[in-house]
């Protein structure tokens, strides 16, 4: 149970060692979003709208649940560089309890707003019918999502990254299987259409959670969960918190993002909208390995802040940017030489196929300098700095694509909204940089640590 290897083993094959369980993990939980996006684009191409209309509030819902469970995360790194193990167990069990009251109050708001969320954005029934039946089905598993988002940061806490690849991998292996079956039907199994797709996605999550139950059950943890007289400790919540809403907010942010852009491609053509809905779920494939990288550096970089290791946590996020610079190249020169086929696994429609695959040649020229500000949002809160890392994705999303996507709209019509990815993306990747070094300048005279 030695965690000491945290600051004692070289920082490159520590890094890859944390984050490849974790990258594995997500390129398999990107190809069940690939997947399932395929299947209901096979119901019809207003089912896929539906899908893409819905994601904004699936990703608000999975926002909150992480950005706390970030939070947690956070906290009990630090602790356990601290060696405080007492006040990591008790960080783990009232980030546990407080995200299950998080995933229950999102469940009861989603369920009730989503006819009316839907109907901002299309007035075809047909379309608003399929969204309805979908999220009324994926949103009764919102506390699940959020138990096990919880007890996955906890994992991670403790460098668990292979048990967390595990259940993860037992999860959407599961979504995968399903989805076909609950969609289409098979033998004695009802073609239950875009509920079908829900009801994969709810089952999955609950394979998740209990698979790590499951893992504490049988000693996988050094934390111990102790429910059994506990007492809430207010400044313990105001310190998950602390971390916790800048980093729901940083994910939830996308989702403001999409519905803006969603507003003002609405305005042109019900296509666009889903071309964006398309390339969300194609970048989703490329970002989903780099939050792989992002969890497994989150702890390494809080246990050495806590251990009082500045030196390393900069060699640290070195490390991570090049890493994910790697992987972004990667998604550039996809998206340049093979853009309509990537498009056409989500529609059969040429005029589609022909706008995504010009929209992916733009946006994807803007992944490489994205590196700079998703890995330093990523290290301010592995350093408990929410703060800073929401600056960041303010910029990212809203002060800077927003603005941009609609001034592009205005000078070039539709197809400037794809430019204003690109500029974005480096002007605040400058800007990041500059936010991340100022957070992690050691002191003149002393490099003391801020406490968490």
């Amino acid at each position: 149970m030695d965690q000491t290897y945290m600051k004692d083993r070289p920082v490159l094959p520590l890094l890859l060692s944390m984050s490849l369980p974790m990258m594995f993990s997500m390129l398999v939980n990107s190809l069940y979003n690939i997947v399932d996006s395929f299947f209901v684009a096979k119901i019809s191409e207003d089912a896929m709208t539906a899908l893409s209309l819905v994601f904004p509030i699936q990703n608000l819902i999975n926002a909150v649940t992480i950005g706390f469970s970030i939070g947690i995360n956070a906290v009990i790194s630090y602790h356990l560089g601290a060696q405080e193990q007492e006040k990591a167990n008790t960080a783990a069990v009232e980030g546990l309890l407080l995200n299950a009251l998080n995933g229950l109050l999102l469940m009861a708001a989603s369920i009730a707003f989503i006819p009316s969320f839907l109907r901002m954005f299309t007035e075809e029934e047909a379309v608003i019918a399929a969204g309805v039946s979908y999220s009324r089905t994926a949103f009764l598993f919102s506390t699940v999502i959020a138990l096990a988002m919880a007890i996955e940061k906890i994992f991670q806490a403790e460098g668990k990254m292979r048990e967390s690849m595990c259940c993860m991998l037992a999860g959407c292996l599961t979504n995968i299987l399903l989805d076909p079956l609950l969609i289409f039907g098979w033998g004695p199994i009802p073609a239950l259409g875009m509920q079908g797709a829900a009801l994969a996605t709810g089952i999955g999550q609950t394979v998740n959670f209990l698979s790590y139950a499951v893992l504490y059950r049988l000693g996988a943890l050094r934390i111990r969960l102790r429910f059994r007289g506990f007492r809430f400790q207010r400044d313990l919540a105001l310190r998950l918190y602390a971390v916790g809403i800048p980093s729901t907010l940083n994910l939830a942010l996308p989702s403001l993002l999409i519905s803006s852009l969603n507003s003002i491609l609405a305005l042109y053509s019900q296509s666009r909208v889903l071309v964006l809905g398309i390339y969300y779920k194609l970048q989703t494939f490329l970002y989903l390995p780099t939050n792989g990288l992002v969890q497994g550096m989150r702890p390494l970089i809080g246990y050495n802040y806590g251990a009082g290791e500045l030196r390393r946590v900069r060699e640290i996020y070195r490390s991570a940017l090049a890493l994910t610079a790697a992987i972004m190249a990667l998604g550039t020169l996809l998206c340049q030489a093979v853009p309509a086929a990537l498009a056409g696994l989500f529609t059969e429609n040429p005029e589609t196929i022909a706008l995504g695959a010009a929209a992916l040649r733009v946006i994807s020229l803007g992944f490489l300098v994205s590196a700079v500000p998703v890995i330093s949002c990523g290290a301010l809160e592995g350093l408990g700095k929410g703060g800073p890392s929401l600056l960041i994705s303010l910029l990212r999303y809203v002060l800077c694509t927003i603005p941009l996507a609609y001034l592009f709209s205005r000078a070039w019509g539709p197809d400037g909204v794809w430019y204003a990815f690109p500029a974005a993306e480096t002007l605040t990747a400058v800007l990041a940089f500059l936010i991340f070094r100022r957070q992690t300048e050691a002191p003149a005279a002393a490099q003391e640590k801020e406490p968490l």
